[in-house]
C-alpha cells in the first residue's frame, strides 16, 4: 500500500521511487564534466568523506550547469554522513541551521555547503507538517540518496556527480531531460506546487536562465494554482523574485511570468512597470541593462533595479501631489513613501534597500538644474554615477529629456573652461536680482559671496 501511494505521488514517469531505488550511472565518457571543473574545496570535501566511508557527491545546480557548459557560482555537496559525522571529518567546519542542520566546510576563502541526504516526507494534507493548502511545513528528515533525489523539484536539479570516480548518478532521467532541453517536475506537479508554491516561480526562472522549455504537465497547473503564492512568507517570496530579476535573464524571466500569468498581484511594481505606457519602456531598459552587466561580469545593484521598477508608481504619485499644490521636492518625498508603502502591502521590499532607492529618486529632478553651482555639487555626490545611469536610461526610454542626458554626459567629461561655458548657455536670459537684506554689511572685497551647498536639491527661492 505504501509503495502504491509513493508511486501515485511521484507519478508513473519515475520507474522507481522507494529508498532502495537504483540510479542510472553515467561514466566519464558519457558526459562532459571533468574532475577539474569542480572547485578544489568541493573535491576535497567529497574525497575526505568517501575516505571516511561515507557517500558524497556534488549535487544540484552545479552539476546541471556544468552539463550545460555553464560555470557554477558555487558547489554544494550531499552526503550520507550526518552533520556531526561531517564535522568530525573536517576540523575547519561549522554546523548551521535549526530545523535541518547542514555543515559549512571551510577551505581558505571558499565555503562548501554540505547537507545530509534528505527524505521526502509527506503525510495527509491535514497533518501537522502541512498547512490547509498542502504547503509543506516540515521536510527535515534524513534519508537515502534516492529519497534525496526524489524530494527535489525538477529532474535537472536531481543529478549527482562523484568527482572521485567521475560519474554522474541519475535517479529521475534528469540527464535525458537536460539533453532534450526540457524542464520537468519530479512527481505530480499539482501536489508538488501545493507543497511549495515557489516552485512555480522557480520554473519560470530556470526555464528562462537555462533556455529550457517547461514540460506541458509541469506548466498546465500553474495558472489555476498561482493564488497559492499568497500563502508564502514574504521574505522567501522576495528572495525568489530577486533571484529571478538578477538571474542574468531577467527580460526572458519577466516574459515567462507574464505568459504564465504569475506577475499579477504578486509584485505591484511588476504590474505597473510592464503595463505602464510611460514607465514600462524604462523598466524594461533597466532589466536589459542589468542582464547585460551580469553577462559582462560587472556588479549590479538590486536597489537600482527595484528603484527602476517602482519609478512608474513614484511618478504617478508625484504628479498627483504636484497637482494638489505641493512643491516638487516635498511632493517627491510623499510620492516615494506612498509607493513603498503600497508595495509592502503585498510583497515587502527589505528596508535595507530604501536609502539607496530614495537617493536615486530624489536626485532625478536635480539633473534638470544645470545652472550656477548645482551641477558641480551633483557631480560630487557619492551616488552621482548610479543616479546618472538611472537618468540616462530614462532618457533612452523617452521618460526624461534626451537633451538633458546628453548635456550631463558632456558636462561630466568636460574641462573647467568648457563646463563654465556650458553653464552660461544654460543660464542665458534675464536673471533675477537678489534682494539685499537690511542691516547686512557689504561684503569685503575679495571675500566669497556664494551660497551654502544646497544638499537637498531644493529651490533657492
Amino acid at each position: 500500500m505504501i509503495k502504491n501511494y509513493i508511486d501515485k505521488l511521484f507519478g508513473r514517469r519515475d520507474r522507481v521511487t522507494h529508498k532502495d531505488a537504483r540510479p542510472v550511472i553515467y561514466p566519464k565518457d558519457k558526459h562532459n564534466i571533468a574532475r577539474e571543473d569542480i572547485s578544489k574545496c568541493a573535491r576535497r570535501t567529497c574525497e575526505e568523506l568517501q575516505r571516511a566511508g561515507y557517500a558524497a557527491f556534488v549535487v544540484g545546480g552545479a552539476v546541471r550547469d556544468l552539463l550545460l557548459g555553464i560555470r557554477p557560482k558555487d558547489f554544494d555537496v550531499a552526503t550520507s554522513a550526518t552533520p556531526e559525522e561531517v564535522r568530525s571529518v573536517f576540523r575547519r567546519s561549522r554546523i548551521i541551521g535549526r530545523r535541518f542542520q547542514i555543515v559549512h566546510v571551510l577551505c581558505g576563502a571558499e565555503t562548501v555547503e554540505t547537507s545530509t541526504f534528505r527524505a521526502h516526507f509527506t503525510r495527509e494534507p491535514d497533518a501537522e507538517n502541512t498547512d490547509e493548502h498542502g504547503r509543506m511545513l516540515s521536510d527535515n528528515i534524513f534519508g537515502t540518496q534516492a529519497e534525496d533525489a526524489m524530494r527535489r523539484d525538477f529532474t535537472v536539479n536531481a543529478l549527482f556527480y562523484d568527482p572521485v570516480k567521475e560519474e554522474v548518478w541519475d535517479y529521475v532521467h534528469g540527464l535525458k531531460d537536460l539533453k532534450a532541453r526540457k524542464l520537468v517536475m519530479i512527481g505530480d506537479p499539482p501536489t508538488r506546487y501545493r507543497e511549495d508554491p515557489v516552485r512555480m516561480l522557480r520554473a519560470a526562472r530556470l526555464a528562462a536562465k537555462l533556455g529550457l522549455e517547461i514540460d506541458a504537465k509541469t506548466r498546465e497547473p500553474i495558472r489555476s494554482m498561482r493564488h497559492l503564492l499568497e500563502n508564502v512568507p514574504q521574505a522567501r517570496l522576495f528572495e525568489e523574485i530577486l533571484k529571478l530579476l538578477l538571474s542574468g535573464n531577467a527580460v526572458e524571466c519577466v516574459r515567462l511570468l507574464r505568459e504564465l500569468e504569475l506577475h499579477h498581484g504578486l509584485l505591484p511594481l511588476l504590474d505597473t512597470a510592464l503595463e505602464d505606457p510611460e514607465a514600462g519602456p524604462f523598466a524594461m531598459a533597466a532589466l536589459r541593462a542589468t542582464d547585460e552587466r551580469l553577462r559582462e561580469g560587472k556588479p549590479v545593484s538590486p536597489a537600482f533595479l527595484l528603484a527602476a521598477l517602482l519609478w512608474g508608481q513614484v511618478e504617478k504619485n508625484l504628479r498627483r501631489f504636484e497637482s494638489q499644490g505641493q512643491p516638487t521636492i516635498p511632493a517627491l518625498h510623499s510620492a516615494m513613501h506612498e509607493a513603498l508603502d503600497e508595495q509592502r502591502e503585498s510583497l515587502a521590499i527589505p528596508r535595507r534597500f530604501d536609502a539607496t532607492m530614495k537617493e536615486l529618486w530624489l536626485m532625478q529632478p536635480r539633473f534638470l538644474q544645470r545652472g550656477g553651482s548645482r551641477p558641480y555639487r551633483l557631480l560630487e555626490h557619492p551616488r552621482f554615477r548610479a543616479a546618472y545611469d538611472f537618468f540616462a536610461l530614462r532618457a533612452e526610454s523617452a521618460n526624461a529629456p534626451q537633451e538633458a542626458a546628453r548635456w550631463w554626459d558632456r558636462f561630466q567629461h568636460a574641462g573647467p573652461d568648457e563646463r563654465e561655458r556650458m553653464l552660461v548657455s544654460d543660464e542665458a536670459g534675464p536673471k533675477k536680482k537678489r534682494r539685499r537684506r537690511r542691516g547686512k554689511r557689504k561684503p569685503v572685497e575679495g571675500a566669497p559671496t556664494g551660497l551654502p551647498d544646497d544638499v537637498s536639491g531644493e529651490s533657492d527661492e
